[in-house]
């Protein structure tokens, strides 16, 4: 079975033979399949009027429990962006009224960001379907391929992040 991603090795190995092509059959699949998948997932929530980081943002605070409130560089951390695209985000959201932000009563240095009971029905209202539409773009492969890949990119963005949890000298 062949792809795009195979021709691409093929013509750089016609135009350069002896060239280590190998690096691409990863890197561009990886590319490629992450373009698929960000709009399929970008569909899924443009039917229901969010943005894509809209509700990762409301995801992420649901998944903080409790209160479902996150200091904003703790939620910029947990969104992998940075605090000033956070700022304008975050600007946004409390403009539609899904979170609210306010200064921790502990340390007035610190904002803390919480989901409304909007946010909160709307990202509990979505995780089901959003997981069922992951499950649908992912549904290629079987469920021990699913295993298999996951382990084999953790182990990838684990080399790529760098892995807190091992010891400095190992």
């Amino acid at each position: 079975m062949r792809d795009t991603v195979d021709e691409v090795i093929e013509q750089w190995d016609a135009l350069r033979p002896g060239l280590d092509t190998e690096p691409i059959g990863v890197v561009l699949r990886i590319f490629r399949a992450s373009r698929h998948l960000d709009q399929g997932i970008k569909g899924y929530f443009d039917e229901h009027g969010l943005e894509t980081w809209e509700y990762d943002i409301l995801a992420t605070l649901l998944r903080a429990g409790g209160g479902n409130t996150l200091r904003m560089s703790d939620l910029a951390g947990a969104a992998m962006i940075s605090p000033a695209a956070l700022t304008n985000r975050i600007d946004r959201l409390v403009a539609k009224g899904l979170v609210t932000r306010a200064t921790d009563p502990d340390n007035r240095r610190l904002v803390r960001t919480e989901l409304t009971a909007e946010g909160r029905r709307i990202a509990e209202d979505l995780i089901e379907g959003h997981l069922a539409n992951e499950r649908e773009l992912v549904e290629g492969l079987t469920p021990e391929e699913r295993r298999q890949l996951s382990s084999l990119l953790r182990k990838l963005l684990m080399s790529l992040e760098g892995d807190s949890r091992k010891p400095k000298n190992s």
